[in-house]
């Protein structure tokens, strides 16, 4: 029961509101890595460009991050938020235009640069705002509030990737290459800015002031943390390696306009595998359930690598998603709980840049190894991702036993 109460005290604090507005705000961001992958990959018939300039979207983003992070926990979120919004949604709208004149890759990259230092980090600081109101609830089932808050931020975002791709994709076949961008400027400009000016927004910041003094930023470059950074990137190489490999199968196969679709397929599965996170008991660590889940994708992995037809890449994709949304649950809820304090901001956005960062070099380096190999060989590189993303689950087990052993620090 005070569990059930928490959550329904979080909601006053929130209004019902804010949780549609979030979702939707989240939406531009999800798009944009594939909105410009779909668009120059299109215009000029290159998956190497197109890798390319996702990546400079991808660099933009991780170098404006941490800087977003911290001038959100000192300023907090409507200050920072507004104007990045409004500049975002202008300069996906000159995007097209752009790509369109046939402007020469150096100008391209540079657009995709802005773009991405200008994203707005929407699911990091709601994550980073819910964090901030639930420490206000009493301490009594607080930790299981924060538990079903990361779950659901986690499944929103998953859900945003499927509807992402899905509207990128529909919009591209039934539009133009050029409208998903479209769509994500006037997402980027009207609902970024509403999230941004949400009454939630200076309550969080109220409840952050009221906390004890902000640890300094190098509280934030630990092992317990960095090792969660290094985990999302290597979860964002992930969508990044299978999203382009997927777009040059398609592509191959003269379906190319598929690739956003198909790859909403994995989506599902790990929207709907996020939420029910919750229902699993407290018993099963978070530390096991990185390990557990994160071998799911690895086989799904595998077999999305020796898959050589439509009807097989889309049972691995499902598969993929059955894993992949459990461990972004997983990965976000840990950097919840060893957020130090006042810089949930910095540590989600640190997160967030992660996984567009990784998304976008993946995108990246997988255009170019299917342009001078195969797709076949592009897609064996999201095993590789998953891989890595294995590796760190047991590199975080053995730091937690040794920090348990010696008593210095708590994890969940």
């Amino acid at each position: 029961m005070t569990s059930q109460s928490d959550d329904r005290s979080l909601i006053r604090l929130t209004g019902w509101i804010y949780f549609p507005l979030a979702f939707i705000a989240r939406l531009p961001f999800a798009m944009m890595v594939v909105g410009v992958l779909t668009l120059v990959a299109s215009s000029t018939g290159s998956v190497a460009l197109a890798g390319l300039t996702s990546a400079a979207v991808g660099l933009g983003v991780v170098t404006a991050g941490p800087v977003v992070g911290d001038l959100v926990d000192r300023h907090g979120q409507r200050a920072v938020l507004t104007p990045i919004g409004i500049v975002n949604g202008i300069l996906l709208a000159l995007f097209p235009m752009v790509v369109l004149a046939d402007a020469p890759a150096p100008l391209l990259l540079l657009a995709g640069v802005l773009i991405g230092l200008s994203a707005p980090q929407s699911a990091a600081l709601s994550r980073a705002r819910l964090i901030a109101l639930v420490a206000r609830l009493g301490s009594i089932g607080r930790s299981n509030t924060l538990s079903r808050v990361m779950a659901y931020e986690s499944a929103a975002d998953e859900t945003a990737f499927v509807i992402g791709p899905v509207l990128v994709g529909l919009a591209a076949a039934l539009v133009a290459p050029w409208a998903p961008i479209a769509i994500a400027a006037g997402l980027s400009l009207v609902f970024v800015t509403a999230f941004a000016l949400h009454p939630s927004a200076t309550v969080a910041d109220a409840a952050r002031h009221s906390s004890t003094s902000r640890a300094p930023f190098r509280a934030v470059m630990t092992r317990p943390i960095l090792v969660l950074v290094a985990a999302t990137f290597g979860v964002g190489l992930f969508f990044g390696a299978t999203l382009t490999s997927l777009t040059a199968f398609t592509q191959e196969r003269g379906i190319g306009d598929m690739a956003g679709l198909l790859y909403g397929v994995m989506g599902v599965g790990s929207a709907v595998l996020a939420l029910a996170v919750m229902l699993l008991p407290s018993r099963f660590a978070l530390r096991w359930r990185w390990i557990v889940f994160g071998g799911v994708v690895l086989v799904a992995a595998g077999g999305y690598a020796l898959a050589s037809d439509v009807p097989v890449v889309t049972v691995m994709l499902c598969l993929a998603g059955v894993g992949v949304g459990p461990t972004l649950v997983t990965l976000f809820s840990l950097a919840g709980e060893r957020s130090p304090a006042g810089r949930s901001a910095t540590t989600m956005t640190l997160l967030g840049s992660a996984v567009t960062l990784a998304q976008a070099t993946a995108s990246a380096v997988t255009g170019w190894v299917a342009e001078a190999l195969s797709a076949s060989a592009a897609m064996t590189l999201p095993l590789v991702a998953a891989a890595i993303v294995l590796l760190l689950g047991g590199a975080n087990l053995i730091g937690e036993r040794r920090a348990a052993d010696a008593g210095r620090l708590a994890y969940a």
